[in-house]
């Protein structure tokens, strides 16, 4: 029996575990209160990966973002956070007014409207600050259009304080008539395009968006391909993309590539004439037509697209069409005319501080083309592969940039590589050591863990480990195996998967080594953990009510294939400053098992105090605790045992 309750201790306590994001949460916390904002949204963001669904780490990265004043970031963490938790009022709000800084009107006035109708006057006051000066200024531009009617700049402007007035059927029917009077603009077509789809026109919206996103302007283009589907365009969209703009030659001539690659001669041939009469000055098209009726033996019809192209400035087309003909080609030599140039350098500059991280990302490139040592050009390739979501990319730039002569731009890059790098690591190795007192057993017990990860792309992680469970007396007692003494290592190989909403699953096999008797034992187990946490925590800034959760079942196949379910929660205040930050807090612990054996089932209550002092590394934290515990099996009719502890005990972890 004694031995039994030895090992199911060891059990316990090696499965036990603590809060997979309290390591990066306590570096960003700490990296708070030093004010490394880089370091604090470092640990955030790995928080965040351990625990994708957790609002709040969301929001308190938001927070961060928005004291290095990256506004767009916070945004998108405020969204995320609301997303998750549709009753955070605050957080709502936050992201309304981000989105009303950022130009997104119609978002923050549907989210003010949703919550002042529940009387939140500040919410009101800011829907009114919205929707105010978007009505009257859509009655102004419809008292214009009644004078003025081919007025393309009204129609545009009275549609676009429509649709940040989510009135999408009138902004549709402006967006459509600036489009008629000024159809080369396409960026109109974008807007068309967005509220279409809005309203659930997908079919119409599809083609405004395809033909904005050939031809026209690059910038108009992007925007358009960012809204399409990810799949190529059929023909039929295609046509009836070339419906709503029949003369955008760009559009005209890839429908006809794609009849032609799909065998459709006949039909390709129409649309190149259509092309060669919208756009004469296309040689392209005009080459291909020549080609097409050259080959069903039109040559009448060929010869003067032929002589055309042949009298044209494009060499490369007019030798095509000579090869064609077996006629002779003609080689001469172009004297490139010297053309002066913006520096990429301050153009990419520009287009940073407009916001167009894509142009950027060319002007950079050319840069670094024109003077491959610039570290500094590295390093702004790094940042802006970073904004753009490409991070590995971006840790490739930040590598180079740390190697510059420059202080400054190693610095910054070797900062940011190092921050970056641990997203791409291939092994995670994770060190914690929890020795304990406790008054009930007159002894020190002391567990430890060394786990290395393999760190893939799905949610499982296989790993190796060692733990120790030992205690200075190298005794066992005889009723309660939660806080016992194995004497031995514990050498395993596993996998676990990354927590999901709070919960992870695991299992491993391995070999517990007794340094006290010398016994090897094979040693089987697996089970779920579930770790939640609300309110301030002790890394937190701020004072606050809180309350912690770690809940454990573990199957322990050794011992008549037992199955314990326990739980530690605690709930209470957090309080304290950066020097010293305390949580006093109540106890409620219980464990329980199905065989249900007497030293198994067992409630534990108290009151107890945890704190982390300023010179502590920041994963460190002391806990003492003072419990009541009470059996609840009986084993001779009498009433259940009772028990008394004082336990106290430190926690340190760290992830490299």
């Amino acid at each position: 029996m004694r031995f039994a309750i030895l090992v199911v201790a060891c059990a316990l306590a090696a499965a036990q575990t603590a809060d997979p994001t309290y390591e990066p949460l306590a570096r960003a916390y700490e990296a708070l209160r030093t004010r490394d904002y880089d370091a604090a949204v470092a640990g955030f963001t790995r928080a965040i990966e351990l625990a994708p669904q957790r609002a709040s780490v969301r929001k308190d990265l938001a927070y961060t973002y928005l004291r290095i004043g990256e506004n767009e970031l916070a945004r998108q963490q405020f969204q995320a956070a609301m997303n998750m938790d549709t009753a955070d009022v605050q957080v709502a709000m936050e992201y309304a007014f981000l989105c009303n800084e950022s130009k997104r009107e119609a978002e923050a006035r549907r989210i003010f409207d949703r919550i002042r109708r529940t009387g939140n006057t500040v919410a009101e006051q800011a829907f009114q600050n919205i929707d105010q000066p978007l009505a009257s200024g859509i009655e102004r531009w419809k008292s214009a259009l009644a004078t003025g009617p081919d007025n393309a700049s009204a129609h545009y402007d009275l549609a676009t304080l429509a649709e940040r007035r989510d009135e999408l059927a009138l902004a549709a029917e402006h967006f459509e008539k600036a489009w008629r009077l000024r159809p080369l603009q396409r960026a109109v077509l974008v807007d068309l395009g967005r509220v279409w789809k809005a309203m659930g026109r997908n079919e119409d919206a599809n083609a405004a968006l395809l033909a904005a996103s050939r031809g026209g302007e690059p910038r108009a283009a992007d925007e358009a391909r960012e809204l399409l589907p990810g799949r190529y365009p059929f023909v039929a969209e295609f046509r009836r993309a070339l419906d709503l703009d029949p003369r955008n030659a760009d559009l005209r001539r890839e429908l006809g590539y794609l009849l032609l690659s799909m065998g459709q001669k006949q039909d390709a041939e129409k649309e190149f004439r259509t092309l060669v009469e919208i756009a004469p000055d296309d040689m392209l098209a005009a080459t291909q037509l020549g080609f097409l009726l050259h080959a069903r033996g039109d040559d009448a019809a060929a010869k003067p697209l032929f002589d055309r192209v042949m009298a044209g400035p494009d060499e490369d087309l007019a030798n095509r069409v000579r090869a064609v003909l077996h006629l002779p080609q003609v080689l001469s030599h172009r004297a490139q005319a010297a053309t002066g140039s913006i520096d990429a350098k301050v153009m990419a500059e520009r287009s940073i501080k407009a916001g167009y991280m894509k142009d950027a990302l060319k002007y950079l490139q050319v840069a670094h083309e024109e003077d491959p040592g610039d570290f500094d050009a590295m390093l702004k390739l790094g940042w802006t592969y970073n904004v753009l979501h490409q991070d590995a990319t971006a840790a490739s730039w930040f590598d180079l940039a740390r190697r510059s002569p420059d202080p400054k731009v190693a610095g910054e890059g070797g900062q940011a590589w190092h921050n970056l790098r641990g997203t791409f690591k291939k092994f995670e190795t994770t060190v914690w050591i929890y020795p304990i007192f406790s008054t009930r057993w007159h002894d020190f017990f002391a567990y430890a863990q060394v786990k290395t990860e393999l760190r893939t792309k799905t949610r499982l992680r296989p790993y190796l480990s060692v733990r120790f469970d030992g205690d200075t007396r190298v005794t066992v007692g005889a009723v309660s195996p939660q806080y016992l003494s194995a004497s031995s290592f514990i050498v395993a190989a596993g996998v676990r998967a990354l927590p999901w909403h709070g919960a992870s699953e695991w299992f491993e096999a391995g070999s517990s080594m007794s340094y006290a008797t010398g016994h090897i034992l094979p040693d089987y187990r697996g089970g779920v953990s579930y770790a939640h946490t609300i309110g301030r925590t002790l890394g937190s800034e701020a004072s606050g009510w809180f309350a912690d959760t770690t809940d454990d079942g573990v199957f322990v196949s050794r011992f008549g294939n037992d199955f314990l379910v326990y739980d530690q929660s605690r709930a209470g205040y957090s309080m304290g400053s950066a020097a010293l930050r305390a949580q006093v807090f109540l106890n409620g612990n219980f464990t329980i098992d199905t065989q249900r054996q007497i030293w198994a089932n067992f409630v534990e209550v108290g009151p107890g105090v945890r704190f982390h002092a300023g010179w502590m590394p920041a994963s460190m934290y002391v806990t003492t605790s003072l419990l009541r515990g009470f059996y609840l099996m009986k084993t001779d009719g009498t009433r259940a045992a009772t028990f008394n502890d004082f336990r106290s005990g430190v926690w340190y972890a760290i992830t490299r």
